[in-house]
C-alpha cells in the first residue's frame, strides 16, 4: 500500500472513528496488535479506515497495515493467500502477507484486514524493461497460489457483448472521437462476426483465477519481489486475461513495454511454475483483444486517452480479417 498520507484526526466510518473502534480491533486480535497510526491516502475511498500499526508474534515484530472496511472478494482473497502454511516462509508469497482478518468487528457490519506493511510506493507506470518482467512473474505466481488455494475454478458470469457493441455505435454519434466513421465500420464488422467471437470466448477453458486490475499500481516491492495488491477484482477466468489487461494499459505507448509481450512472457513464466498454458491461447487472445477495442467509444469517459482510442482502433482493424 503506497505511503503518500497527510496528517489528519483519526477518520470516521459509518459514524464511528478509529479511536472507537480501536479497542474492538484490538479485543479481535488477542492483543498483537499494537497502537495504530490512523491515516488519509490519496487512493483511499470515502469512509474507509487505514492506518499503519505493529504485529507481535513468535517471530517478533512486524510493521502492518490496518483496512477496513474491505469487500468480501478482497477479504476472501488476501486472508487465503496470505495466510502461511507449513513450512511456508511469508517473504515467498506473491501478495501481502496477512496476520488477521475478519468479517465484523463485534457489533459492527465492517470487514477488516491486517497485513503486512510493503516498503516504498506501487510501481511507477514508466515501468524498466525489468520491471514489466518482474510483474509478469508475480502474476504468473499468483496464478499458482491460487490455484493452490482453491483448486476448483467456477464459472463465471458472462458479458452481454451484443449490448456493449451496440452502446459503443451508440457512442459514436454523441462523443468527439477521431476516425469516427473507421471506427463505425469497425464496429459493424464485429458484430456481424459477434456470434463466432462471443462463443468463442465463452467456451474458453476457464483455468485461472485471475487478479483482474493488473497494472504497475497494483504491485509493490518486498526486497527484490513483486508482489500484488488490491484483490477487490479476483475472479474466474483463462490466464490470458491479466496478461492481456496489462497489454491494454499500454495501447498507444507499446515502447513502454520494452519489447515485452504481456501474453507470452505471462505464460513463459507461468510454464516454468509447470501451469498448462492450454491450447491456441494465441488465437484465443486475439478474440478477447477484437471484443475488448471494439467497446472503446462505449468507454470513452473512462478510457479516453486519445492514443489509446487510436491504438484500439488499429488492434481492431487489423485482427478483424481473421475473423471474416
Amino acid at each position: 500500500m503506497p505511503e503518500s498520507h497527510q496528517d489528519a484526526p483519526a477518520p470516521e466510518h459509518h459514524g464511528l472513528t478509529g479511536a472507537e473502534l480501536d479497542p474492538v480491533l484490538h479485543d479481535a486480535c488477542d492483543g498483537r496488535l499494537g497502537a495504530i497510526e490512523w491515516f488519509h491516502a490519496t487512493w483511499q475511498r470515502g469512509g474507509a479506515l487505514t492506518g499503519y500499526s505493529t504485529w507481535s508474534d513468535d517471530d517478533g515484530e512486524h510493521s502492518v497495515v490496518v483496512k477496513l472496511p474491505v469487500e468480501p472478494g478482497e477479504l476472501l482473497w488476501t486472508a487465503r493467500l496470505g495466510g502461511l502454511r507449513g513450512g511456508e516462509r511469508g517473504d515467498d508469497l506473491p501478495t501481502a502477507r496477512t496476520f488477521a482478518s475478519g468479517e465484523r468487528l463485534g457489533e459492527h457490519d465492517a470487514a477488516w484486514v491486517v497485513v503486512e506493511k510493503l516498503d516504498g510506493h506501487p510501481l511507477p507506470v514508466n515501468l524498466h524493461k525489468a520491471e514489466v518482467l518482474d510483474l509478469l512473474r508475480a502474476a504468473a505466481e499468483f496464478h499458482a497460489r491460487a490455484l493452490a488455494v482453491e483448486p476448483r475454478v467456477t464459472p463465471p458470469g458472462r458479458w452481454d457483448w451484443a449490448d456493449l457493441l451496440d452502446h459503443s455505435r451508440h457512442a459514436l454519434e454523441s462523443v468527439e472521437i477521431p476516425y469516427t466513421q473507421r471506427w463505425n465500420e469497425a464496429i459493424k464488422k464485429t458484430q456481424r462476426a459477434l456470434a463466432s467471437l462471443a462463443g468463442e470466448w465463452v467456451a474458453r477453458p476457464i483455468n485461472a483465477w485471475c487478479h483482474g486490475d493488473l497494472h504497475p499500481g497494483n504491485a509493490m516491492r518486498r526486497g527484490e519481489r513483486c508482489v500484488l495488491i488490491d484483490l477487490a477484482m479476483v475472479h474466474p477466468g483463462h490466464w490470458i486475461e491479466d496478461g492481456l489487461y496489462l497489454e491494454r494499459q499500454y495501447w498507444g505507448h507499446e515502447e513502454l513495454l520494452h519489447g515485452v509481450k504481456p501474453v507470452s512472457e505471462l505464460n513463459r513464466c507461468r510454464k516454468k511454475l509447470g501451469l498448462d498454458p492450454g491450447e491456441d491461447h494465441g488465437h484465443l487472445a486475439d478474440v478477447r483483444r477484437v471484443l475488448m477495442a471494439a467497446c472503446v467509444p462505449g468507454l470513452i469517459n473512462r478510457e479516453g486517452n486519445p492514443k489509446y482510442v487510436e491504438a484500439a482502433l488499429v488492434v481492431l482493424e487489423g485482427l478483424l480479417p481473421r475473423f471474416h
